[in-house]
């Protein structure tokens, strides 16, 4: 469980009554880290561990275990030695040993989930090996032709949704009366059927989440692609 007499972890992670942790955070209340379970690839859990050394001492662990609450909401539980420490709505930001943990989620996903150092250097967390992320990276890992294909498809499929998307929100922008009377409206030369409008929009609402799984984002492609 985690200690509340810890000096060193309350005093990187802030106190909610002295007023140091951030307001979209509340400190946790020291529960076990919940293992990760087959059915949590269904219900969208991700999580993350990182070891962070301590000179003279065993390594700090970590771990962020994201997940949706009972209010619809996403929210980081950041877990120190296995007990719950603090639970932060997303954007979240945790002062940790040597730097900080920053997790921020995209439209299909997560963008960034990575410890960050005082001289700007960082690298991602760990995937749990049984996540959706955790698996897209064996596969990488295993397959790295396949996964470079995968990837290469989903860009592709995403460039093809901002061609068409593109013209198509010109035109609409382009009717706002306002802009219609000073500039004159745009006529999108792209008109698909509406069974293709569909297709399209599913391929790319899987090439994104296909990009989350690798915390890949790009508010052109991943935003006007979809």
């Amino acid at each position: 469980m985690f200690d509340e007499d810890d000096a060193d972890a309350l005093g990187m992670l802030g106190d909610a009554d002295d007023g140091t942790m951030p307001r979209r955070q509340k400190r946790g209340d020291g529960r076990p880290l919940e293992p990760f379970r087959w059915w949590h690839l269904v219900s969208g859990r991700k999580l993350f561990s990182l070891a962070v050394p301590r000179p003279g001492a065993p390594d700090v662990v970590y771990a962020v275990d994201v997940r949706t609450d009972d209010d619809g909401d996403p929210r980081a539980h950041l877990y120190r030695d296995g007990a719950q420490a603090v639970v932060s709505k997303l954007p979240a930001r945790f002062t940790v040993e040597g730097g900080v943990i920053q997790v921020a989620a995209g439209s299909y996903g997560l963008r960034r989930m990575h410890y960050v150092t005082p001289d700007r250097s960082e690298r991602r967390l760990t995937p749990h090996p049984r996540s959706a992320i955790g698996r897209r990276l064996r596969l990488e890992q295993m397959h790295p032709t396949v996964s470079r294909w995968i990837a290469a498809s989903a860009i592709a499929i995403l460039i093809v949704g901002v061609g068409v998307n593109v013209p198509q929100l010109a035109q609409v922008i382009s009717e706002i009366p306002p802009i219609a009377e000073r500039f004159g409206t745009f006529v999108s030369p792209i008109h698909l059927p509406l069974w293709l409008n569909i297709t399209l929009g599913a391929g790319a609402a899987l090439a994104s989440m296909e990009r989350g799984l690798r915390l890949r984002y790009n508010w052109v492609l991943d935003g006007l692609g979809n």
